[in-house]
């Protein structure tokens, strides 16, 4: 089942991104650290009501941001639509006891489903440089990479923008 966050699930959701954290660096991705993701984000999420979580076996297995905010590191990406009625995906996350179980596949048609459903132009993410998985991941189901963003925090690698018009 996907629906919207609480706020008393906040820690949950960040010992989850944590967990996803520590495997990623165990396979050799540094995509996240110690600056991100962090509580305020998800703090700011929730108060703008586009935090959304999976729960299976009466836990929360995974999460995603389906957000209207446009943040200031894309704006140098040339996208495939007129900026308004976009949408972007942020800290998208399965915790590795539900991963390679379909989870990542059913939250993003729940986002795009959403989208539709609320007459938005397209889907928007990044994805990071060296996660080889996640952009045969978003190519798969007919995201178009447009252009490189970095934030310097988290790596020194580029962060590859997707978009997917709908």
């Amino acid at each position: 089942m996907i629906r919207p966050a609480t706020g008393s699930e906040i820690e949950s959701i960040i010992q989850l991104t944590r967990a996803c954290a520590r495997k990623m660096i165990e396979e050799g991705i540094y995509q996240w650290n110690e600056h991100y993701p962090n509580p305020e984000a998800f703090k700011t999420d929730l108060q703008r009501e586009e935090l959304f979580v999976a729960i299976q076996e009466d836990r929360i297995a995974a999460c995603i941001t389906i957000s209207t905010l446009k943040d200031q590191e894309y704006d140098p990406i040339k996208w495939l639509t007129p900026d308004g009625a976009n949408y972007y995906i942020h800290r998208l996350a399965v915790h590795p006891d539900f991963q390679h179980q379909g989870l990542a596949r059913k939250l993003m048609d729940y986002a795009e489903d959403f989208v539709r459903d609320t007459k938005g132009s397209s889907v928007r993410l990044d994805t990071f440089s060296q996660n080889s998985r996640n952009q045969k991941f978003y190519e798969a189901r007919g995201y178009t990479r447009l252009g490189n963003i970095y934030f310097p925090k988290q790596s020194e690698h580029p962060f590859y923008c997707y978009e997917l018009v709908l």
